[in-house]
């Protein structure tokens, strides 16, 4: 583990070590790009300026490297892929540092000599960081391809098709870095040659035991693509795993495009995304989320008091109703709404409501109409218990019934549970388990294309239906 801690740090170096330098460089070259429009003096000072603000640029274009999301996954870099991203990137920064620290550059006096400046940085900036890039990259594919660095990994399937996938990764796996340490019982055949090669290691229902026991770092499922159902039922069993899982395509797949090849000689596998979104679109959505629910709360405060006196006067008992509900990691949270219902309105436990259901209260039924009874859950968006748009929460009771038909509903719990969702706004509140298994579809469909485009656009569609009353 020490030796890949100093591969990332090489990296961050490298880039760190890059951005002081072009920043150090440019400076110098401002003076011949401005025609002697700035005269250099090279005394302490500027020596002393010079080197804290080329400090504060490298850091500014680490930091933007890691919100990006260019020190995940370092072991397996292609360097032609890394230098289109680089120049994508870079083009990006210099953008930022161009609008923030060259715009009102008191050299320059005419619109020409702002193109030279922005030129001259970019080219400076992309060159030396792409030097420097490419032979860290370099440096670490070398020891994932001598085996130094290598990721423990187990083959799901025991067939011939396990053992065909096992000849394809020794062939054209070795820049992977994978070390195969055995394979996993699927049905009851199992390969001869592959039970030579590969110690058993056990059942694929043993798998959350043996990633542990084996420290297993990536799983790839070998069995064949037509088995929906025991390939559901496997990732099931891998939901909370950190480990990269793959799954061998079959043609129908390739032709829809689900399958990208990261490396031309590489054996084509249909990566499962462990990553559902760039680290700064993380950063981005959780800073919306406080600061929308923030400035939400400040401004509504009288529809609160409103709702609030309202529902005190519609039937007795608390303003405010409590339930647990499963968030993300499956950690249970108390989500807060406005009372809708009777008080005691579960005692013969857990329901879900319908559209003529006698236990909500008159102005209950107004406000679920509106979505007025989930104005409080903007705290629980606050706390981090939840987000503005995420798959909606339910409770342990009612996921348990789920699970048995859906395996699939605990992918729901790798992302913060959302106030609004596609789920909700496409098909609505749910009457029964099987319509929670119907609308299932849309949440997955969410997280699998989880962007902050997404998430505006179900804001908006959430907007719509408020504003036409159509929840219920």
């Amino acid at each position: 583990m020490l030796l890949r801690r100093i591969q990332y740090l090489k990296l961050v170096a490298a880039d760190f070590g890059a951005g002081w330098l072009a920043w150090v460089a440019f400076f110098l070259l401002r003076k011949h790009l401005l025609r002697e429009s700035l005269t250099l003096q090279l005394g302490l000072g500027t020596v002393f300026y010079l080197v804290g603000a080329a400090l504060s640029v490298a850091l500014f274009w680490a930091t933007l490297y890691a919100l990006v999301g260019e020190y995940r996954d370092i072991f397996r870099k292609s360097r032609l892929s890394e230098l289109i991203r680089l120049a994508r990137v870079s083009l990006l920064g210099t953008v930022i540092i161009f609008f923030t620290l060259l715009l009102d550059d008191q050299g320059v006096n005419h619109y020409q000599a702002y193109y030279k400046t922005f030129g001259a940085y970019y080219l400076l900036h992309f060159g030396i960081t792409a030097v420097l890039r490419t032979w860290a990259v370099s440096s670490v594919q070398k020891l994932v391809r001598r085996g130094i660095i290598s990721f423990p990994t187990l083959l799901v399937g025991s067939s011939q098709l396990a053992m065909t996938t096992y000849d394809d990764l020794l062939r054209t796996g070795k820049h992977l870095g994978l070390r195969l340490v055995g394979f996993t019982y699927v049905g009851s055949g199992v390969d001869a040659e592959l039970a030579q090669l590969l110690p058993a290691s056990g059942s694929y229902q043993q798998l959350p035991n043996l990633i542990q026991s084996l420290g297993i770092e990536q799983v790839i499922i070998a069995i064949e693509p037509s088995e929906h159902r025991r390939i559901q039922e496997i990732l099931s069993l891998l939901d909370d795993s950190p480990v990269r899982i793959s799954v061998l395509p079959d043609l129908y797949q390739m032709l829809l495009g689900s399958v990208k090849v990261n490396h031309v000689f590489g054996t084509p596998l249909i990566e499962i995304k462990q990553d559902l979104l760039p680290v700064w679109q993380q950063v981005f959505k959780r800073l919306f989320d406080v600061g929308g629910a923030s400035l939400f709360l400040l401004l509504a405060w009288p529809v609160y008091v409103f709702t609030a006196l309202m529902v005190r006067s519609s039937s007795p008992g608390p303003i405010f109703y409590r339930q647990k509900r499963v968030g993300r990691n499956g950690v249970p949270f108390d989500i807060i709404k406005f009372r809708s219902m009777y008080v005691d309105a579960e005692r013969m436990g857990p329901a879900l409501s319908s559209d003529h259901d006698p236990r909500i209260t008159p102005w209950g039924r107004f406000m679920r109409k509106v979505r007025l009874d989930e104005f409080p859950q903007f705290w629980n968006v606050i706390k981090g218990d939840m987000s503005l748009v995420g798959p909606r929460p339910e409770r342990q009771y009612f996921i348990d019934q789920i699970v048995q038909i859906a395996p699939h509903y605990r992918h729901l719990h790798r992302v913060r549970p959302g106030l609004t969702s596609l789920g909700q706004v496409k098909y609505g509140y749910a009457e029964n388990v099987d319509q929670m298994v119907e609308r299932l579809k849309f949440d997955i469909l969410y997280i699998e294309n989880m962007s902050l485009a997404m998430d505006f656009r179900v804001l908006l569609y959430t907007l719509k239906i408020i504003v036409e009353g159509r929840g219920k």
